[in-house]
């Protein structure tokens, strides 16, 4: 892999200017899990999630796909595939997520646009969801993504009524704050729930993506919400995953508020996009 290791993170993407004032006006809509058309199988998808992801579902669900033998497809053929997926853990929309997959990188390219591997992750960013459309249920690869084998931080969606039955947190060992882990024991080594972003992190490493570690860092976090805006979790932390912590902080501005059911103009932006597929992972790629 053409990745290596770095003390920091860019600083240059330190700076995303405010939102869009079209889009500003609507920021405290969005993540709304206390009412809504989309609540009830919001939550049934998270008290799945909650209730089934423990530390031995989570590895096995890393040996059964770590061989990525699903299909081969191009990026842009997973893309396609994603028209067919609407989010049921997704309370902000009830659209296809291909949508999303085009709306994202048009929103990061606008305030950096000499950053072009960044663009290329706000298509990436969601195309483990291919997952389901293999037949996985949406609690095993969509929402939010959380460690297990420690106790579920309490800023965790619907966190007080969803992990009671989790086999796990019966354990003396693994319900504390740490849990299994050590201090600062870093994200790197810390067993994630499941889900498409672990997944799409694993596959972009297994294809030899030619992305800067910061890319890696956004696809594999970028659904561990509450360890970047909220600060929990930091008792994992290593000080590299401190120093990335702001590169994904930086990328859920554009996964969160360029939602729209409003599609862009796909067929203009395939060019670009098959130009940093190209530079990045081009090919026919193992999923």
């Amino acid at each position: 892999m053409k990745m290596k290791m770095a003390v920091g993170p860019d600083p240059s993407l330190v700076y995303w200017p405010d939102v869009d004032p079209e889009v500003a006006k609507d920021k405290g809509s969005f993540r709304n899990y206390t009412s809504g058309p989309l609540l009830d199988h919001v939550f049934a998808t998270y008290k799945l999630m909650h209730t089934q992801q423990t530390m031995d579902f989570v590895r096995k669900k890393h040996t059964q796909f770590g061989g990525f033998s699903y299909k081969k497809m191009t990026v842009l053929e997973a893309v396609d595939m994603l028209d067919r997926l609407v989010d049921e853990s997704d309370p902000d929309g009830d659209f296809p997520n291909s949508f999303h997959a085009f709306q994202t990188p048009e929103g990061i390219r606008k305030a950096h646009p000499d950053k072009d591997w960044f663009h290329l992750v706000g298509l990436l960013h969601d195309l483990g969801k291919v997952l389901v459309l293999r037949g996985e249920p949406q609690w095993v690869v969509v929402g939010d993504t959380f460690p297990v084998d420690c106790r579920p931080q309490a800023s965790v969606v619907f966190c007080d009524s969803t992990f009671q039955d989790n086999p796990d947190l019966q354990d003396p060992g693994y319900s504390t704050e740490l849990g299994m882990y050590q201090p600062h024991h870093s994200l790197e080594n810390v067993l994630m729930s499941w889900g498409h972003d672990e997944y799409m992190y694993q596959m972009m490493k297994f294809n030899k993506f030619s992305l800067p570690p910061e890319a890696f860092y956004m696809v594999r976090f970028h659904s561990f919400y509450r360890w970047y805006t909220g600060g929990d979790d930091r008792q994992l932390c290593s000080e590299q995953d401190l120093a990335m912590l702001p590169c994904v902080q930086e990328f859920n501005k554009f996964d969160l508020y360029t939602k729209s059911p409003e599609l862009p103009d796909v067929d203009a932006l395939r060019p670009y996009d098959h130009g940093l597929i190209d530079k990045y992972c081009p090919g026919v790629l193992s999923w």
